[in-house]
Order: structure tokens, then sequence, then C-alpha cells
């Protein structure tokens, strides 16, 4: 596996992802870059934003088995793991694995499940395996949610766990798109009042699951020098000192930090990391992972601001 076949990955899933969707460059991007280092992204936007059907068209040209699960105030964990059902013609009891049991999971408007739910995903998204009335199950090896949630709504809706937010590499914020790009989504999709189908699209899939493989495999091997590994740890441990985060990232935001720094090298065409894929990947992957003090709240400061500014008095390896 070469850099050349990381770009070829890279061109297809962005071309057949630009079939269905405008704009998002940089999403798309960061969705792939997840994949690659095997991590899971929520999408944050209001809705008619296009988020589930950004994920819809990702996993259509990924080849690899996808699944979706709509979350709804009355949803148990049994709904999404599965039980086991009493079979009275072998009198015995037999497995019904839930929808968990995918590659590509769409955890459609997950915040609008109560936390009992939400946390029937903490295993599988931390271990890729699942306990069923004390029977642990593995999960495939390229399991990835991509969940969603609408932030402007408050009524019938739950906020995430910080422990279940600590399980997403990307917190994605898909904002309104241009006025430009907004015109060609109503040009592409204007015909009808529903969510389009993908199969009017045409997407076929690009990335199988050998050349997922070998593309993993190749990105753990990227070089993260002893410099970079520092520059990493010193942005982290910033926001636990800053006094306008009241709770900082953890250490697991480091590892995941140098495993996406890895994929976001391949990506970008090298197999060695710079400081740009780090300052790059810092809002998106520890945005979700601050806790803000409540004066900041009260204020008004965002923790995007706050983590520019932690990049900016960072000092960067040369």
């Amino acid at each position: 596996m070469d850099l050349q076949l990381i770009s070829d990955i890279v061109k297809d899933v962005r071309a057949e992802v630009g079939r269905v969707i405008v704009g998002q460059a940089g999403t798309i991007d960061l969705m792939l870059i997840s994949l690659l280092c095997g991590g899971h992204v929520l999408l944050e936007g209001v809705p008619g934003a296009g988020k589930t059907l950004l994920v819809q068209s990702f996993a259509a040209c990924l080849g690899l088995e996808f699944g979706r699960i709509q979350f709804t105030p009355d949803m148990m964990p049994g709904d999404v793991l599965g039980t086991n059902l009493f079979n009275f013609q072998t009198n015995s009891f037999i497995l019904t694995r839930g929808p968990i049991f995918t590659q590509i999971l769409l955890a459609d408007e997950i915040n609008r499940t109560p936390p009992k739910t939400q946390a029937a995903l903490l295993q599988a998204m931390n271990e890729r395996q699942v306990t069923i009335d004390r029977q642990t199950c593995d999960l495939s090896d390229e399991f990835m949610v991509a969940a969603t949630q609408n932030p402007i709504e408050q009524q019938g809706t739950y906020p995430l766990p910080e422990a279940q937010l600590d399980r997403f590499l990307f917190k994605l914020v898909i904002d309104y798109p241009s006025r430009g790009e907004e015109c060609e989504i109503v040009r592409r999709h204007g015909r009808h009042s529903a969510m389009p189908k993908i199969s009017e699209f045409d997407v076929s899939p690009k990335v199988d699951r050998p050349r997922l493989v070998a593309a993993r495999a190749f990105i753990a091997e990227v070089r993260l020098t002893d410099g970079l590994i520092d520059y990493i740890v010193d942005v982290v441990r910033a926001t636990r000192r800053h006094p306008a985060i009241e709770t900082g990232a953890s250490t697991r935001a480091a590892n995941m930090m140098a495993a996406a720094a890895r994929a976001c090298a391949a990506v970008g065409g090298r197999d060695f990391v710079i400081p740009d894929d780090i300052k790059r990947l810092v809002i998106p992957l520890l945005r979700h992972r601050v806790v803000m003090s409540p004066a900041s709240e009260i204020e008004g400061v965002s923790s995007d601001r706050i983590l520019n500014a932690i990049v900016d008095q960072t000092p960067a390896p040369r």
C-alpha cells in the first residue's frame, strides 16, 4: 500500500459523495480520516442541512454494510443491541441481533433518546463489542458510528453524556451552504419535497474491505516524531489549565489526536505528520471534549474560540 493508493481512495470518495452532496468538502475529508483511523463522528446541524443524506452517500461509496437507527424517546437499549428471545420450537433462547450489528451505523438524531439508550453505544464505540445478557458479541473491525443531532431544539431531547461524547473522534458542525452551493442544491434536489434516494444518483462502491484494511495498516506506520507528540500533549494539557475551561480534554483525546494526525497526513499525500495536520484537527477533535466554565457560558465564549487561542499560544515544533 503506497500513498498513491491512499490518494485514489480519497479521490474516489470525494467524487462519489459529490454526486449527491454539494460542498462540505472539509466534512467529507474528516469523515474519511475518521474511517481510516477507526474513529466515530458526530454531525451537528440544523434540520434540513443534509446530515442524513451525507452519511448515506458516504456509506454508499464504501462497499460496507450500512445500518440506520432513528432514535426516539421511547427507544430502549434492547432496540439497539438486540435481545435473547425464547424459541418454543427448540425450547431455547436465540439471540436476535439489533441494528448495531453492521459496519457503518447512522445514529440519526441521537439526542432524541434518553441517556440509558445512548449508553448502549458506549461499549460498541470503544471496544467494538456489545454485551447482551452477559454474552459478549464482536462487531466488525470496520464498525463506525456516524451520529446526527439537532442543536436548536431543547424540548424532547437529551444532551449526550460527556463519557459518550469522548468516544466520538470528531464533532463536525454542518453550517448553512453558500449562496452558490444552495442554488446548486435546489437545482439538483428541488424536484421533490422528500429527501432523494441514494439509488437515484448512481453512487457505486469504491472502497472495499481489503483496500480499507491495507490503508489502515499503512496509516498506522505514518511517521510521528517525538517533537510532534510533545506538541499534541502540550495542546491537550493546555485545555486543562485555561481559565475559561472547567474540564479539559482527557488522555484519550491525545491518543486520538495522534491517530487522526497520521490519517490526516496520509490523506494529504504524506507519510509523515506536520504541525499543520494537528492544528487542522484541534477544533473538531476537542470542541466536544472540553466543558466551558459557567462564566464563559454566560459571556457567550465558545469552545472553538478558546481552542483557537490555545493553538496560537502553544509553540509548534519547527
